[in-house]
């Protein structure tokens, strides 16, 4: 799925230079639930930003599906977000006057989808990330910031993509809807065996994955299974 090979990324303006990421490598096997967790200025938003192909290393390779994207245009790494990743944002990045089902299409609709696919494709998305269909015409804005979540992992799937890739999912939630959110990825994974890497600086919603990379200075300082994993609340009741 995942392979990063002696990743170096070095920002430089004009005659300074500044090395986010240092000799990082690591594998995510098809399946896996992966935390990255760092403080911030870690490097892990940097890290992020290459494994969604959103950014190219300085130096290295990364390989996604077996397929080296570190040397890609700007034109295909967009190819490669739109078929392969889907992104879960911390701001939900939904349309506010937009139902729930639009927003959930919206990725098929500039990927040219037909109408009667997308749909379907839209309210399968919808099922798998527990969003309750009563709400289905509801515009965005007239939700709770667990449900907006959830409509995003929901958008995020539509595409089925390889990987699901959320960057802080939980950092705009109490801890309460957090843990609804948290459910959803795990109920993701366990169920329907996603792939999904979890970007955090927060131990306790890492200790949700299976496996944790710690990330400190540029540098990978710990990389391991979770030996006490949290296991969400598996509540349906909506916040």
């Amino acid at each position: 799925m995942i392979e990063c090979k002696h990743i170096h990324k070095v920002y430089k303006i004009e005659d300074i230079e500044t090395q986010a990421l240092k000799d990082i490598s690591f594998v995510v096997k098809d399946g896996e639930f992966v935390a990255i967790m760092g403080p911030s200025g870690s490097g892990k938003s940097t890290l992020m930003h290459i494994i969604g192909c959103l950014d190219t290393p300085t130096s290295g390779e990364y390989l996604l599906d077996g397929k080296d994207v570190s040397k890609l245009s700007d034109d295909e790494l967009a190819d490669i977000r739109m078929q392969k990743i889907g992104f879960v944002f911390q701001s939900f990045n939904l349309l506010p006057r937009t139902s729930v089902l639009r927003n959930v299409m919206l990725p098929l609709v500039y990927a040219g989808v037909p109408d009667t696919e997308r749909t379907k494709a839209a309210e399968a998305a919808l099922r798998a990330s527990a969003f309750p269909e009563g709400f289905w015409n509801h515009h965005s804005n007239q939700l709770s910031g667990g449900m907006m979540q959830r409509v995003a992992i929901a958008r995020a799937l539509v595409n089925n993509p390889t990987l699901v890739l959320a960057d802080e999912p939980t950092g705009n939630l109490d801890t309460k809807t957090g843990e609804i959110v948290l459910d959803t990825f795990q109920r993701l994974h366990k169920e329907h065996g996603r792939t999904i890497v979890l970007i955090t600086h927060e131990p306790y919603v890492a200790e949700h994955a299976e496996r944790v990379i710690h990330i400190r200075d540029g540098m990978i300082v710990e990389d391991g299974k979770v030996k006490n994993r949290r296991i969400a609340n598996h509540q349906r009741k909506e916040v």
